[in-house]
């Protein structure tokens, strides 16, 4: 009854955790979670009460499949502003969330066969995509000997005729790296006198603690023009549950391209969304982002600091994001039992390196208070010590 192409996905393993330790803990367990990709943050109040506008006006019918011009003005605003990149606001459109910006991309531009450079650790959604586009996910792995960042001899080693697309995210899910804009220029290199386009997932920029963030199309003309920016506001602004996602392109008939299949799937994303989206794009929640990200950074620390105290693990600081990505190698190869037992025996939620294509790590949000952080951690040393006695 099933098609091929659905039985070639995977269910999502930081959404079957959440969901696990959401049941645990409505089963009266004590559960510490720590693996929802999430901001523990509100909304902030000027978006609500743009949404809330919008609902009073009337606000509430079908729009533009592309989304409606006052906010695709602040898009190109946001992108030439923040980012040094300018696009007409043809080039860009409004999808449910990055997630559906890539699934777009993806059916737009990937034939079968075709193979998709993916730097492991990965952001679990982006092989099983690839995989239903009908392409190839090809993983070049990176470890904590790399800062988990792709080398330009490791991208050069990838690239066959077959090559159609080059996956970059930064900040990185699951492990907080952020390419410099020298990196990304020796990455540029190995591209150039190719037909290979570059998605860039720049879902976390706003999150960055160390280092300065570089937009992949802004390092030239050429990487302009084969770059595709993906970006939302589920993390910058805590509006995970809205569904906020952009994409933005030099080639408009790729917009063009996804625009026509977005209009025959789910047409425009909610209308309440678009107007609550926009002061979120145009400064005016500037002050609540610096108010999260201070706090991020404050717990990132902590966090760093607690896991290196733990004999037999380690992790290094991330740049950016907030996760974790903790090596647990001396300890266990097998993440996913690792994180089932501590599950069961310590009530702890994380998330196993394997989902992410990198066996021997864990990813720990702390996307929660300093309070859980620290129980966990303690709870996960006190797990580590009787595994090692």
């Amino acid at each position: 009854m099933l098609t091929h192409r659905i039985n070639l996905l995977s269910e999502s393993i930081t959404i079957a955790v959440s969901s696990l330790a959401q049941e645990l803990k409505a089963e009266g367990k004590d559960i510490l979670s720590f693996s929802a990709g999430e901001p523990d943050f509100d909304t902030p109040q000027v978006i609500k009460d743009a949404a809330i506008d919008a609902i009073n006006s009337g606000f509430t019918k079908y729009t533009a499949v592309d989304g409606i011009p006052e906010l695709k003005k602040a898009i190109v605003e946001k992108l030439k502003r923040d980012n040094n990149l300018e696009y007409e606001l043809d080039q860009v459109i409004v999808n449910n969330g990055a997630k559906h910006s890539l699934f777009n991309l993806f059916q737009a531009t990937i034939e079968d066969g075709d193979e998709v450079i993916i730097p492991a650790p990965y952001w679990v959604t982006y092989p099983e995509l690839v995989k239903y586009s009908g392409g190839k996910p090809v993983a070049v792995h990176t470890d904590d000997s790399s800062g988990f960042k792709i080398t330009p001899k490791q991208l050069q080693e990838a690239i066959t005729p077959k090559t159609k697309m080059l996956i970059l995210t930064s900040p990185s899910n699951p492990t907080g790296a952020i390419y410099s804009k020298k990196e990304l220029e020796a990455l540029a290199e190995v591209l150039k006198g190719t037909d290979i386009l570059v998605a860039s997932d720049e879902m976390y920029e706003k999150l960055t603690y160390d280092g300065e963030f570089c937009s992949t199309a802004s390092i030239s003309e050429d990487m302009f023009n084969r770059t595709i920016t993906i970006n939302g506001l589920s993390k910058s602004v805590a509006m995970t549950g809205w569904r906020f996602g952009y994409m933005a392109s030099a080639h408009t008939e790729l917009i063009k391209a996804t625009k026509k299949l977005q209009s025959q799937s789910t047409s425009n994303i909610c209308s309440i969304t678009q107007k609550a989206a926009i002061p979120g794009l145009n400064g005016q929640a500037d002050a609540d982002i610096e108010m999260m990200r201070t706090e991020f950074k404050k717990r990132r620390d902590e966090a760093v600091k607690l896991f290196n105290e733990i004999d037999g693990l380690s992790v290094l600081k991330p740049d950016g994001a907030f996760y974790l990505f903790v090596n647990i190698k001396q300890i266990s190869n097998d993440s996913l039992s690792f994180s089932k037992e501590l599950l069961e025996s310590k009530g702890v939620a994380i998330v196993p390196g394997v989902g992410f294509g990198s066996e021997g790590y864990f990813r720990f949000s702390f996307a929660s208070s300093i309070e859980n952080i620290r129980e966990g951690i303690k709870r996960i040393a006190e797990f580590v010590a009787e595994k090692k006695a």
